[in-house]
């Protein structure tokens, strides 16, 4: 009787080990972490694109007119007037980093010549300009939807379509015109505000120094020569395609 009391108290204890061991193995399997695949991370695009409403705003202050054998007519009595211009315009940027980008605009305008102080009243001329502009920026990127960079780089800008006017002030016909293609530097500053991933608002101000030398001739006798300093402020706003 003891002998089998003591079997049954066994088998009862051998019971409960093993049912508590399968509970701690089922535990141990709920407690496991369950892994999953992350969704994969999309490329960073580098590219931008601006397209702009471009005023060009020259600053002639300083430009010299030298008339052959005539002083009255040369500087410091006179010098050049440009007029402004408004035109469309597209730039690209490329973005090295999140920070560090490149800049490149392109656009062509058209300028009228004209004199000032004892030339004024007379019409010099029209010429086109190409003035491809490289910049170097530097974008801040921790103030939300606006960021504010600043550039500088270079221009180099193309003279083509050149004309003299050939119309008369007091006797004097201008009859041929030349500026010479020329490099300057440049800088900027300016602020994307970012309306959702892809697209934006744009405002940007350049600044660039332009002094190319010209020639000129009137009375297709009368050689003029001199430095036209355009030096025009670059303002534009429009809008932004990041891809």
């Amino acid at each position: 009787m003891r002998a089998r009391t003591v079997l049954t108290m066994a088998s009862v204890l051998a019971t409960a080990t093993s049912l508590a061991s399968n509970s701690v193995r089922g535990a141990d399997l709920d407690a496991t972490p369950a892994y999953y695949k992350a969704p994969p991370i999309e490329p960073r695009n580098p590219w931008m694109i601006r397209l702009r409403v471009l005023g060009v705003l020259p600053d002639t202050t300083g430009s010299s007119v030298n008339v052959s054998r005539t002083p009255s007519l040369s500087s410091p009595s006179s010098g050049l007037s440009i007029s402004d211009q408004i035109i469309p315009e597209l730039d690209i940027t490329y973005f090295f980093t999140n920070n560090l980008a490149a800049e490149l605009i392109l656009g062509v305008t058209s300028h009228h010549i004209s004199g000032n102080g004892a030339l004024t009243g007379l019409d010099i001329g029209k010429t086109w300009l190409l003035p491809p502009t490289l910049t170097l920026q530097y974008h801040f990127t921790d103030l939300g939807p606006f960021k504010p960079y600043l550039g500088a780089g270079i221009n180099y800008t193309v003279f083509f379509n050149q004309s003299a006017a050939n119309t008369s002030l007091a006797g004097l016909v201008v009859t041929d015109l030349h500026l010479g293609n020329q490099f300057g530097p440049a800088i900027q500053f300016g602020f994307d505000y970012m309306l959702d991933r892809h697209w934006g608002l744009n405002f940007d101000v350049k600044k660039l120094w332009l002094r190319p030398e010209y020639s000129a001739t009137v009375n297709n006798a009368i050689a003029v020569t001199g430095r036209a300093n355009i030096d025009p402020w670059l303002v534009s706003g429009g809008v932004v395609y990041k891809f």
